[in-house]
C-alpha cells in the first residue's frame, strides 16, 4: 500500500470518526438531561420557583390549577383556593422522581402501558395517559409528562386498580420513543376538581360577640368583656346561661372544614333566599358574616363574609427580663402574621357557597332556649 493510499485512509477515518462524534453529541443534546441511568432525576431542571400553573389531563377531564397573587386556585371551580399541601406535595414529588428503569417504546407498547397523547388521541382511543405540565407564568411548559400504568414490583393482591403501586410507567411528552419506570406513583395526578379543593374552610377565634337568627325566627345574641369563659345573654326575655353551652356554641367555629361547593349558586336553590344569619365580632377587629341554607344530606350551604384586619395590641408586663420579651415578641409577630394570612384567605371565599358538614354547626345553631341552664329552661316553659 503506497503513502497516497495511506494518507487518503487516514483522511477517512478522522472524516467518519467526526461525523460518527458530531452525531453522538447531536443525540446526546436531543435526550433527557437524565438520560436513562438508574437513580437521577427524570426532571432535573425543574424549579418549584418557576412553575405558575399545572395541568392534569385526563380522557375525560381537565384541572387548571393556577397561582394567582400568592394563591393557588383551581379554575374549573371559578379561581376556588386549592389545597395547598397537595400542591406542594405533587410539585415536589414531580422534581424528585429517579428512574429505576427505561426502555424503547412502539405503538403498540404505548397503548398496552397507557401511554397515548390523551390531546393527540381520539376520545374514544382506549390506553389514553394522564397528561401532567409544569408551566410557567407566561405559558411555556416546564416540563410535561404522560403518565401511565402504575407499576408493581410484584403482582398486587385484588383489583390492581385500588392499589397504589411501586411506581409508574411515565414518558416525557416531547419523546414518545423511550418508556421509564419511575419511583413515584402520582396517585394525586387526578383531574377531579373535587379532590383538590382547600378544605380549611374558615376559623373564627377570641369571638366578642356572637349573635343568630335562625330562619325561624328564634335565636339569640351573646357577648362577653374579656377573652374568657363567662357570658351574657343579651336579649330582652333572656335568663341565665350555661357557660359551658355558650362557650360550645362559640369555640365550634373555631376550625371549620369546608366539603365542597354547592352545584348552585342560586340562593333559592340552597334556601340561601331565607337564611339563618350567624354574625360574630372577634377581639382582633375582624367580623364574620355566615349566610347559612337549607340542610341537605347533612350538610349547610353557606356563604361567607369577612371584614377587616386583624388588631391586636402587644401586651406589656412589668419586671419582664429583655430576652423573654423579645422571645414573646418574635412569637407573637409570627402569630399575627398566621393570622392575617388565614384573614386574607378567608376573604376570598365570599363568592362562594361551599358546603359544611351539619356536626361543625349543630352548636351554633341551638335555639335560645337550649342554651340556659335547666332551671331557667323549665321556669321559661312555665311561662
Amino acid at each position: 500500500m503506497n503513502k497516497r493510499v495511506v494518507a487518503v485512509l487516514a483522511v477517512l477515518v478522522l472524516l467518519l470518526g467526526g461525523a460518527a462524534l458530531y452525531r453522538y453529541q447531536r443525540d446526546a443534546a436531543s435526550r433527557p438531561a437524565a438520560g436513562a441511568h438508574f437513580g437521577q432525576p427524570l426532571l432535573p431542571s425543574l424549579k418549584a420557583s418557576e412553575i405558575a400553573s399545572i395541568v392534569i389531563r385526563e380522557p375525560a377531564a381537565t384541572l387548571t390549577l393556577a397561582k394567582k397573587d400568592k394563591v393557588w386556585t383551581i379554575a374549573e371551580k371559578n379561581g376556588f383556593p386549592a389545597d395547598l399541601d397537595k400542591v406542594t406535595e405533587l410539585v415536589v414529588k414531580a422534581i424528585e422522581i429517579k428512574v429505576v428503569q427505561s426502555e424503547p417504546v412502539g405503538d403498540k407498547d404505548r397503548s398496552r402501558l397507557t401511554l397515548l397523547d390523551p390531546g393527540k388521541a381520539g376520545s374514544n382511543a382506549e390506553g389514553q395517559a394522564t397528561g401532567l405540565a409544569f408551566k410557567a407564568g407566561d405559558g411555556r411548559i416546564l416540563a410535561e409528562l404522560l403518565l401511565g400504568k402504575k407499576y408493581f414490583k410484584s403482582e398486587p393482591e385484588g383489583d390492581p386498580g385500588k392499589a397504589t403501586g411501586d411506581g409508574r410507567f411515565v414518558m416525557l411528552a416531547q419523546d414518545t420513543k423511550q418508556v421509564y419506570i419511575v419511583s413515584e406513583p402520582f396517585r394525586l395526578a387526578r383531574a377531579a376538581a373535587s379532590e383538590w379543593l382547600g378544605k380549611s374552610g374558615f376559623g373564627i377565634e377570641r369571638v366578642k360577640r356572637l349573635e343568630v337568627n335562625l330562619a325561624d325566627g328564634d335565636g339569640y345574641r351573646i357577648e362577653r368583656e374579656t377573652d374568657g369563659p363567662d357570658w351574657k345573654l343579651d336579649r330582652a326575655g333572656g335568663g341565665k346561661l350555661d357557660n359551658s353551652k355558650a362557650n360550645s356554641a362559640v369555640y365550634s367555629l373555631n376550625k371549620v372544614e369546608i366539603e365542597d361547593l354547592a352545584a348552585s349558586e342560586k340562593p333559592e336553590d340552597n334556601g340561601l333566599d331565607k337564611p339563618t344569619l350567624v354574625e360574630a365580632t372577634t377581639f382582633d377587629g375582624v367580623s364574620y358574616t355566615l349566610r347559612i341554607g337549607r340542610l341537605e344530606k347533612d350538610r349547610y350551604p353557606v356563604r361567607i363574609e369577612v371584614e377587616g384586619t386583624p388588631q391586636r395590641e402587644f401586651e406589656e408586663r412589668k419586671d419582664e427580663k429583655p430576652e423573654a420579651k423579645t422571645a414573646r415578641k418574635k412569637s407573637y409577630d409570627e402569630e399575627m402574621k398566621q393570622l392575617g394570612e388565614r384573614v386574607a384567605r378567608e376573604k376570598t371565599l365570599k363568592d362562594f357557597t361551599v358546603l359544611v358538614a351539619k356536626n361543625r354547626l349543630v352548636e351554633v345553631l341551638k335555639k335560645k332556649g337550649e342554651l340556659l341552664q335547666q332551671k331557667q329552661k323549665a321556669e321559661a316553659k312555665a311561662k
